[in-house]
């Protein structure tokens, strides 16, 4: 599976959190991340979302996306500590490394693609 925006490869090792445990658990308990790994939330439909990191060890970037696949937010959020929400209605969110976002020039409004499988 491949993340891209705009065309550009952004995530190669993607993995979905679609059931309710998935997403509960989200990257707790992990050591580490793949520099390109992508862990994507699917929710059944479009709401406001609150992230939290207890117990992730390392920082990541957080896409918030509308039904459209378009970025609605975009967050770093620090290990152990970092909270967020997505502001307005999101169906989507991505998880990566922190770095993510600066590195691909990614930013609210960009078209994020990615098949559903």
């Amino acid at each position: 599976m491949v993340l891209k925006a705009n065309g550009e490869v952004i995530a190669s090792d993607v993995e979905f959190a679609r059931s309710l445990i998935g997403q509960v658990r989200g990257l707790m308990f992990r050591r580490e991340l793949p520099a390109s790994y992508a862990l994507v939330f699917v929710f059944p439909s479009s709401r406001k979302i609150s992230l939290h990191m207890l117990f992730v060890p390392f920082p990541i970037d957080v896409l918030f996306l509308d039904a459209n696949k378009r970025i609605v937010k975009s967050a770093y959020l620090r290990a152990w500590t970092g909270l967020t929400t997505s502001d307005e209605k999101a169906k989507y969110v991505i998880e990566m490394p922190a770095g993510a976002i600066y590195k691909h020039s990614l930013s609210v409004g960009d078209q994020i693609v990615f098949e559903e499988t």
